[in-house]
């Protein structure tokens, strides 16, 4: 979990400070909502280009 927390940006010590309700909002999907697919990431690309 901790190394979830880090790859999400949380510090160490805000880790541990998280209560077991905020670690879940943290980490769970909201209801009825799907992971991002390539078709939508490609309509994000499209919208927002990088200027890269």
């Amino acid at each position: 979990m901790l190394r979830l927390a880090a790859a999400m940006g949380v510090a160490p010590e805000a880790f541990w400070r998280l209560s077991l309700k905020e670690w879940r909002m943290l980490t769970q999907t909201p209801r009825g909502t799907a992971p991002l697919g390539r078709e939508g990431l490609a309509r994000l690309m499209e919208g927002w280009p990088d200027g890269g």
